[in-house]
C-alpha cells in the first residue's frame, strides 16, 4: 500500500468513527438546532428550486454532505430531483433506507468526498450546507465542482465560517468564549482537552474525527471573499450572506440581537 493510499485509508476510517451509527448531527449543528436559521437555509434552498423549475421545467441538485438529509427533504418537497453525497456509511446507508423507492432521491456513498466530481454529468443546482470547512483545498474543490453545475446553473453554500482575520474582534471572541463554554456541558473531556491542545500548537490530525469537525479551527475560517472571487469568475452574479450561528440556545439568543457575524453563506446564480 502506498503513503496516499494508506493516508486516505486512515481519513476514511475516522470519517466513518465520527459519523457511526447513531450519530446526532444537531449537537454541533446552529442551523439544525435552531428554527430560524434552519427556515433561512429552507425558504432560500426551495426559491433557488422554483426558480430553476419555471427556468427548465425540471431542477436537477447535488447535494454536497447531506448528513441524515434534513436539506434533502427540503429540496424533495420543491419539486427537485436529488443526487446526494455522503462520505459517511452510517450516514448513507440511512438515507438509502429513507428514500429507497421515492425515484426523486439517488444516494452515493462518497468516501473520500470528490469521487462524484469524476461523474460525466452536470446538475441544475449544487448544495453545500456546512460543508466546505470540513475540505482542507475548498476552492480547489468549488472549481471543479463549478464544472459539474449546467450552464445557467446555480450553486448555494451555506454555514461556514467567516474568515477569522476579516471577523470582528468582538464576534470572534464572543464566538470563541461561547464554544468554550457550550464544549464544557457535552461531556468526552478526554477527547477535548487532547484537541485543544492540538489546536493551540497549530497542529491538524486528518486521522482524528474531532480534528475532521474542526479543520477550520487550525486555517482560521473559511476565506469568503476568495470563493466569491473564485465564483465570480465562473458565474455571473454572486451573493455572499452572513450572519451569527452558535451551538448554545443562549448564545443564540444574544448573538441575534447584535450586529455580529460569524458565519456566512453564497448563492451563485448564472455558470457560465
Amino acid at each position: 500500500m502506498s503513503h496516499d493510499d494508506a493516508r486516505l485509508e486512515a481519513v476514511v476510517a475516522a470519517q466513518d468513527r465520527g459519523h457511526a451509527d447513531g450519530h446526532d448531527y444537531a449537537k454541533g449543528s446552529p442551523h439544525l438546532r435552531h428554527t430560524h436559521l434552519g427556515r433561512m437555509i429552507e425558504e432560500r434552498l426551495t426559491g433557488l428550486v422554483e426558480e430553476r423549475l419555471a427556468a427548465r421545467g425540471r431542477c436537477r441538485v447535488l447535494e454536497v454532505g447531506a448528513g441524515h438529509g434534513t436539506f434533502t427533504r427540503t429540496l424533495v418537497r420543491a419539486g427537485a430531483e436529488v443526487t446526494v453525497t455522503e462520505a459517511s456509511r452510517a450516514s448513507a446507508d440511512l438515507l438509502c433506507e429513507e428514500f429507497v423507492g421515492s425515484g426523486s432521491v439517488e444516494v452515493l456513498h462518497d468516501a473520500t468526498g470528490e469521487q462524484v466530481l469524476e461523474r460525466a454529468e452536470q446538475w441544475d443546482l449544487a448544495v453545500m450546507i456546512a460543508v466546505l470547512h470540513h475540505i482542507p483545498d475548498y476552492l480547489s474543490f468549488l472549481d471543479r465542482l463549478c464544472d459539474r453545475v449546467a450552464p445557467g446553473g446555480l450553486l448555494f453554500t451555506a454555514m461556514d465560517p467567516l474568515y477569522y482575520p476579516r471577523m470582528s474582534g468582538w464576534a470572534h471572541r464572543a464566538d470563541k468564549a461561547g464554544y468554550l463554554t457550550w464544549r464544557l456541558f457535552q461531556g468526552n473531556y478526554r477527547r477535548g482537552l487532547a484537541t485543544r491542545w492540538r489546536r493551540l500548537r497549530g497542529i491538524y490530525d486528518e486521522t482524528q474525527e474531532s480534528d475532521l469537525v474542526e479543520y477550520h479551527t487550525v486555517r482560521q475560517g473559511v476565506d469568503e471573499e476568495a470563493i466569491a472571487d473564485l465564483l465570480g469568475s465562473r458565474f455571473d452574479a454572486v451573493e455572499v450572506f452572513s450572519h451569527w450561528s452558535h451551538q448554545a440556545p443562549l448564545f443564540q439568543w444574544l448573538g441575534d440581537r447584535t450586529s455580529m457575524r460569524t458565519t456566512f453563506g453564497i448563492c451563485a446564480r448564472g455558470r457560465r
